[in-house]
């Protein structure tokens, strides 16, 4: 992945196509949703939930075009609820998610918070993903750069990845090679779809550093 957070083509893992946007492309990159008991329709962030899958590109527009045109109840075959603020549902998930994660990385010695043990881990090829808060300093964000072939994460804000490490609010941080740095970087790449593009003045200034 580049700083933009571009990942490399996958050619493993199943392929779904998105019912917004009518694209085929790996699973990873989507979001997929059932119909829940009472006919409303379900995020199924960790694609684990009983029933068939629908499922959306992870893009904001592509998820509220879905709930707005009726494509869900088409999808499903049957009339289901939309959830007021699906996107928002589904991008307070995608933190959760990525934050728990971090937080996993963190106590198994697989991820770093601060400035100078980032830097240090960068300099002995350690990091394999840098991760950066969005409402962060930008000078202060640019002494540090993406691991060579690693990935960037620049979309969680000061205090999302404040709750991964267990301090208040944190600018800098890495995750080392292996472990769960892969799923990390597929779930941050969602979140980033929900957020990239959002307004500053309903995301609160989130996203608003694209690398």
């Amino acid at each position: 992945m580049t700083r933009g957070g571009r990942q490399k083509d996958r050619e493993d893992g199943p392929e779904r196509k998105c019912i917004a946007t009518g694209e085929v492309q790996p699973a990873a990159g989507l979001i997929r949703f059932v119909v829940g008991p009472e006919n409303q329709i379900v995020p199924d962030i960790l694609g684990r939930l009983p029933g068939r899958g629908i499922w959306v590109k992870a893009d904001r527009a592509a998820i509220e075009k879905a709930a707005a045109k009726g494509l869900f109840a088409r999808a499903a075959k049957q009339p289901v609820q939309i959830p007021d603020g699906l996107a928002d549902l589904v991008e307070t998930l995608l933190v959760r998610r990525v934050v728990d994660l971090v937080s996993l990385a963190r106590k198994s010695g697989g991820a770093v918070a601060g400035y100078e043990k980032v830097k240090d881990w960068l300099s002995k090829e350690e990091a394999q993903v840098l991760i950066q808060a969005s409402d962060g300093s930008e000078r202060g964000k640019s002494k540090l750069s993406t691991p060579h072939y690693g990935n960037f994460i620049g979309w969680l804000t000061s205090e999302e990845l404040g709750l991964a490490f267990g301090r208040q609010t944190v600018i800098h941080g890495a995750l080392g090679a292996g472990g769960l740095t892969q799923r990390v970087v597929e779930d941050a790449q969602r979140l980033k779809g929900m957020r990239i593009g959002a307004s500053d003045a309903d995301r609160g200034g989130r996203g608003r550093r694209k690398g």
